[in-house]
């Protein structure tokens, strides 16, 4: 009998430390339940750029941008392609990113300071270009690079090794569908609410009851469900949420794995967006 499909949610830090690392939750699907397995804490960008490159068949989800947007990528004069314009993109220092992204702003008028991917508007998700509040634009510049130097395979964007498929996830498009505009999450620990705990709580039962546009059941353990509620910052749920939209990815099947057809080769798309 082969093993079951690896499949991955990452909860992304550009910048991660022993504190805030990145989050990977690790399982499988079988009959429409995905079993999580372990939830592995990584605490720098080295150790996450090591665990891509182990030789073993994946299909992740990533909570960061894989792409810009290309009106903004026009604006600069940029590569149009999607692998040059990334190549481009990492051999920029954050300084410059900052720098070169606050003066297209600063040129806008008040309401249109940022350059939006299509994909932004059906996931509510933030424009890739924000280096603040969430700082994607610094999670691009460090994510991506690292999918490319583990040789990964990002349908509709670039071949690589296609037993490893990296999609772009966002956990706040499957929170929103549950649990609306209540908050479940904060690094700030004086926010960390007995209303937010409820509201993690709500999401957990949810995605185990399968009450998601995905169709798909959750199933964990009781000490799994514990570390779930109990991680008020919300990252370990967080990379969950990309699990389950790397297991829908799969139900959807290749080459796309449920992106759209007509999606921009240089922006990319979130997946179930």
């Amino acid at each position: 009998m082969t093993a079951p499909l690896l499949l991955l949610g990452c909860d992304f830090s550009s910048s991660p430390t022993p504190k805030k690392p990145i989050v990977l939750a690790l399982g499988s699907m079988s009959h429409g339940r995905c079993v999580l397995s372990k939830i592995e804490r990584l605490d720098s960008l080295e150790k996450f750029g090591h665990w891509l490159q182990q030789p073993q068949p994946w299909v992740g989800a990533f909570d960061f941008p894989f792409g810009l947007p290309r009106e903004l990528v026009v604006h600069l004069g940029w590569p149009l392609q999607w692998e040059a314009c990334m190549r481009h993109y990492a051999a920029l220092s954050r300084e410059d990113i900052r720098a070169t992204f606050a003066a297209f702003c600063d040129a806008r008028p008040v309401g249109g300071k940022f350059a939006h991917r299509a994909a932004d508007g059906p996931a509510g998700s933030s424009p890739s270009m924000k280096w603040v509040n969430p700082p994607v634009a610094y999670m691009l510049h460090a994510g991506v690079p690292r999918l490319l130097a583990a040789g990964a395979h990002l349908p509709g964007l670039h071949d690589g090794d296609v037993q490893r498929v990296a999609l772009e996830g966002y956990p706040g498009l499957l929170a929103r569908e549950v649990l609306g505009s209540r908050s479940y999450k904060s690094d700030d620990r004086a926010k960390q609410t007995p209303e937010r705990l409820i509201a993690r709580k709500d999401l957990i039962t949810a995605l185990e009851n399968g009450q998601t546009r995905l169709g798909l059941r959750l199933k964990v353990s009781h000490a799994q469900r514990d570390t779930l509620v109990d991680d008020a910052s919300g990252d370990s749920l967080d990379a969950v949420l990309c699990f389950m939209q790397a297991a829908w990815a799969v139900q959807q099947g290749g080459p796309l794995y449920g992106l759209p057809v007509e999606m921009d080769c240089l922006e990319g798309w979130i997946v179930t967006a």
